[in-house]
């Protein structure tokens, strides 16, 4: 059974507060009930508290499906991040959350607007089987103390943003990690999300839905541009409205059970959030039941 759910960066940035910082987040959750969302992750405007989160969310009749951790695990221990995301994590189980999103970001560069991609980190070979082991640990420890599964998000800017690294970061770990599958970013990496979703099907627990414009991409190449500014030019949207065959990558699904979220960060301004929302969800649905899922509302 599939739920889908939706992340409220679609409203209102993570990264760069600003953007969409007027947007309330009751009419971020509104719009996505209309929409047809039932789930939402977390956002900057969130309580971070079970009791108050709870009524927030059952008002529009959500769920909390996740929310991004982000793990430093390059430079500290594990026990250093237990005690990091002890606040985070005790959230996500108090609200009946299965997956937490969690993504390494000591040195990204994901929020560095000025940077561009081309400066992003590259972990050196002989480090990759010391962060696996780290990484292994902490999801087998969030398991054991919290009962969520450790989703890995790889993202443009980080040191996970290419196919050959998610192929790394896989081989460097426990089946422990599991592996978010996130669409838009396989494809601006230059992979290909129909083959990730076919060699990992077995690790992925969490689906992130966006599409790509083809034509933004490839001027965010030529002129090297950062991820911000990428994101602010729309290189982002919402499945259906952009490059990405998503039959095929949920033809490489089959027996997902789990959220399929719409997580395309777009400027708001340029973009209005309840249409794209409408939109996101409603070629979802379409795609998902055409690929052979049912979707509980």
């Amino acid at each position: 059974m599939i739920r889908i759910g939706a992340n409220p960066i679609g409203w209102s940035n993570d990264d760069m507060l600003e953007v969409g910082g007027h947007i309330p987040l009751e009419q971020c959750l509104s719009e996505a009930q209309t929409a047809g969302f039932t789930g939402m992750e977390l956002g900057n405007k969130f309580p971070r508290k079970a009791d108050a989160l709870r009524p927030v969310l059952s008002t529009y009749g959500h769920d909390l499906v996740s929310g991004w951790y982000s793990c430093e695990l390059l430079v500290r221990d594990v026990d250093a991040e237990m005690e990091a995301v002890k606040d985070h994590a005790t959230l996500l189980r108090d609200m009946g959350c299965k997956v937490m999103v969690t993504c390494e970001t000591s040195n990204t560069i994901q929020g560095q607007i000025d940077t561009p991609l081309s400066a992003r980190p590259v972990l050196p070979h002989n480090v990759w089987a010391q962060f696996g082991m780290r990484l292994t640990a902490f999801a087998q420890k969030m398991m054991q103390e919290y009962g969520l599964e450790v989703v890995y998000h790889h993202h443009m800017g980080t040191i996970c943003q290419t196919e050959a690294e998610i192929d790394r970061l896989m081989a460097s770990t426990g089946d422990a990690v599991k592996l978010l599958l996130d669409t838009g970013h396989v494809t601006w990496g230059g992979g290909d999300p129909a083959r990730v979703a076919r060699h990992y099907k077995d690790r992925i627990t969490h689906v992130h839905t966006k599409d790509v414009r083809e034509d933004v991409m490839w001027q965010a190449h030529k002129e090297d541009w950062s991820f911000l500014k990428s994101v602010l030019a729309g290189i982002y949207t919402v499945p259906g409205d952009g490059l990405i065959d998503f039959p095929r990558v949920f033809a490489e699904l089959g027996g997902y059970t789990g959220w399929v979220v719409v997580e395309a960060e777009q400027d708001p301004e340029k973009a209005e959030p309840a249409k794209y929302a409408k939109l996101g969800y409603d070629y979802l649905e379409k795609t998902l039941k055409n690929a052979g899922f049912s979707i509980q509302k």
